[in-house]
């Protein structure tokens, strides 16, 4: 059994392959997967880990867990692109984390071999992927929820600065 001891100071994951996408600018890569529909990108598993994706092609979202590879220093203090106000970082999703672990959540196209194709990528190519789960409704999805500061935001403005510079007529990649 694998142990981790928050005394020690010390965790090692290894990664289980990367991601790929088009985007390569933090600053044109959308943020948060439900504003990047038509985002297409792929999970290339390494070779060892092929059998762990087995009946993964019954589920039709699946959850990435990755290493923000590009994450600015760490921050315990962020402005995020909703508000022009400071928030903890433990009340946001930004990357400059004390842990740079990001999360999406991402359709799963089809999978060819060890490469699942992807829709709905927020996340910049070249991403250490750490882990996959699926996504399961009944045990995921929560029906009554408080969203903090972030429901002093409506939802135009959330998915306009959301897609932030990321214009699907210059990717190449992107779904139609």
């Amino acid at each position: 059994m694998r142990k981790a001891s928050v005394r020690t100071g010390h965790i090692t994951y290894t990664p289980i392959g990367v991601i790929r996408s088009t985007h390569t600018d933090p600053e044109k890569t959308p943020i948060q997967g439900v504003y990047a529909k038509g985002c297409l990108g792929r999970a290339e598993v390494l070779p060892e880990y092929e059998e762990g994706l087995k009946d993964l092609e019954g589920f039709s979202h699946l959850i990435l867990i990755y290493h923000f590879h590009r994450a600015d220093s760490v921050r315990l203090t962020v402005r995020p692109f909703l508000q022009d106000a400071d928030h903890g970082v433990f009340s946001t999703r930004a990357p400059c984390r004390p842990n740079p672990i990001g999360l999406s959540i991402v359709e799963l196209v089809r999978r060819q071999g060890r490469t699942l194709h992807l829709d709905g990528v927020d996340i910049l190519d070249n991403t250490p992927l750490i882990d996959i789960k699926p996504y399961v409704g009944r045990f995921d999805r929560i029906e009554k929820t408080r969203d903090g500061w972030q429901h002093e935001v409506d939802e135009p403005t959330a998915r306009r600065k959301g897609r932030r510079g990321y214009d699907p007529k210059n990717d190449p990649e992107a779904a139609p």
